[in-house]
């Protein structure tokens, strides 16, 4: 009865990351703590689980309080592994994160932070995927902790097992930000195009994907709004994809 709530955190920028690090130190004065990341970087990586190879993982630490393994896994697969094969309680929270790049708008399709939080709530289990707009090691991540200790207090104290949450900070711009916008996700894309370049061994041609990021939204109820304007964007989401207008109008019709 007298047990900390037990917090497992993962990411998609691998177990070196300074986002991880960092999220790790101020989930550790919130609860018990194992971290489950991936040996490598598994950016994009979306909902992918491992099913072509065995999965492995092995400990880096393991202390009262505070374990950490890495596993040569996704994002979906740390959370897999840390429910069913390494922690022996069911987390009270999973966070993923602090991804390097925003995951904002149409980003949460493809983005393996947020497909680490998902997985947890697809099992029943409250969690919040953070990300910065910056793509930096280097990333600033002084005005941070007043909205992850907040956010993430709110799920523990609020019993709400599938709750998900996409949480997004501006890059730091010489001062801390101007609060928080409970947000809907903006509508935009991504205009794609491959560049084309040769092996200069095989002289064979082979292709590096680019885009540009194209805003269709001028709403000011959205991420992107946001985030342009200095607020950390809190956007609710969800594993279910059905889309219920068109739901319905096809029942309509039947």
């Amino acid at each position: 009865m007298n047990e900390r709530p037990l917090i497992l955190i993962t990411n998609d920028d691998g177990y070196q990351a300074p986002g991880l690090h960092h999220l790790t130190q101020l989930m550790k004065t919130l609860g018990d703590v194992v971290v489950i990341s991936s040996e490598q970087t598994m950016s994009a990586m979306s909902h992918a689980i491992t099913i072509k190879v065995p999965l492995v993982f092995r400990c880096l630490t393991d202390e009262v309080g505070f374990k950490e393994f890495v596993t040569n896994g996704t994002p979906a697969d740390c959370v897999k592994l840390g429910l069913h094969k390494i922690v022996n309680r069911k987390p009270s929270l999973v966070v993923s994160g602090i991804n390097h790049g925003s995951n904002s708008s149409i980003n949460i399709i493809y983005s393996g932070t947020l497909a680490g939080a998902l997985e947890a709530a697809m099992g029943g289990i409250p969690a919040i995927g953070f990300s910065i707009r910056d793509y930096s090691l280097q990333a600033d991540f002084s005005y941070t902790d007043e909205h992850i200790l907040h956010w993430s207090s709110f799920l523990l104290e609020n019993n709400k097992p599938t709750l998900a949450l996409n949480i997004n900070f501006p890059k730091v711009n010489d001062g801390a930000y101007k609060g928080h916008k409970i947000c809907r996700q903006a509508k935009a894309y991504w205009k794609e195009d491959f560049e084309e370049r040769l092996d200069p061994r095989s002289g064979k041609p082979y292709y590096w994907l680019k885009g540009d990021f194209l805003l269709q939204d001028e709403g000011h109820d959205t991420d992107e709004w946001a985030l342009n304007n200095y607020f950390v964007s809190v956007v609710p989401i969800q594993y279910d994809f059905t889309d219920f207008k068109t739901l319905e109008l096809l029942s309509s019709n039947i």
